[in-house]
């Protein structure tokens, strides 16, 4: 039986500093196949105050809200974070099919409608910007605002899917998921040289890798469903309905663009494309956050948390006053 490696129970790294566990409370929502894990931030649902959905990228999980939710939760207003482990990742990893963008947007449904929460702001992050627009389209009435960070919309730089990348394939992205560690502290390494990381260390970062990982007697690999991953890919890029489901919205949507890209490099959103787009929608926003990039915009110490956690502050004051 694999030994599971958790965020805050592990040893932290040399250089971090513990920081207060936002997720105090975790609950399982029965879904199709078994049990989805979902951690909790902040008031119970059932207070008055706002839920916000967050749901995370591809490979990632619920530890990737962690500094923004404890930056909800220092707020005056009473903020119920729910953040799901998506089908396939983290403590969910364990699931069964389906896969794919539908089930991921029903498992939503099941953690709000488990949470007693009638609506919510859904934030995504990378992928989990589409499955929150999917979500938003396919159940308008649940979802008060949508925050997208960086990602989301219906086009893509060369970096991040080349034109000779093969359907249900990422080049890149999936490298760590055929990996083995012999330590726990060779994974962390690994995860330190990242060159959208390496300069951005932080105790947070560094629990999310820690729950990322399984120890067995083969070593520490990353524990996420390299088939769940595969096929929410090539499901994303054939069905257009997940792909443009943006567009179809009329809740008010921002999307926060992250200037730099998933390895400190190229925009994941050019400019050129993004301002074509906007012509056409102009019910989407945008907040251009500089000097962060794909992945600091949501994680570590630097502003990119806390300018996402104000955004999400200001839009729930703007669309659940008095709800």
């Amino acid at each position: 039986m694999p030994k599971t490696t958790t965020g805050d129970r592990g040893r932290d790294s040399p250089g971090t500093l513990p920081l207060s566990d936002p997720f105090q409370t975790y609950f399982d929502v029965p879904v199709a196949g078994g049990a989805l894990r979902v951690a909790r931030a902040g008031t119970p649902p059932e207070a008055d105050g706002t839920v916000v959905l967050v749901v995370h990228g591809m490979t990632s999980c619920h530890m990737g809200y962690r500094t923004v939710a404890r930056e909800l939760c220092s707020t005056a207003r009473p903020m119920c974070v729910l953040a799901p482990d998506l089908r396939g990742r983290g403590r969910s990893a364990h699931l069964p099919e389906p896969y794919g963008m539908a089930a991921h947007v029903a498992d939503l449904i099941a953690v709000l409608d488990c949470a007693g929460a009638d609506r919510a702001v859904v934030v995504g992050h990378s992928m989990g910007c589409n499955i929150a627009a999917r979500f938003a389209a396919d159940h308008p009435e649940r979802a008060a605002a949508v925050v997208l960070l960086d990602g989301g919309l219906p086009l893509l730089s060369e970096q991040v899917l080349p034109d000779d990348a093969e359907e249900g394939d990422s080049p890149g992205l999936l490298d760590r998921l055929d990996m083995t560690f012999a330590t726990v502290e060779e994974n962390l390494a690994y995860w330190r040289s990242h060159p959208s990381l390496q300069n951005a260390w932080h105790a947070d970062i560094d629990a999310f890798v820690r729950y990322d990982l399984v120890e067995d007697e083969d070593g520490v690999r990353c524990v996420v469903n390299r088939t769940a991953v595969q096929t929410d890919i090539a499901d994303l890029l054939i069905d257009g309905v997940t792909w443009t489901a943006v567009t179809r919205l009329r809740t008010p949507v921002r999307l926060m663009r992250a200037e730099r890209g998933l390895f400190d490099d190229d925009p994941v959103i050019p400019l050129p494309e993004l301002d074509e787009f906007l012509r056409h929608h102009p019910h989407v926003s945008v907040e251009m956050v500089p000097d962060v990039n794909h992945y600091t915009i949501l994680m570590g110490g630097g502003h990119g948390p806390r300018r996402v956690a104000a955004t999400v502050a200001e839009l729930a004051d703007e669309n659940l006053r008095g709800t």
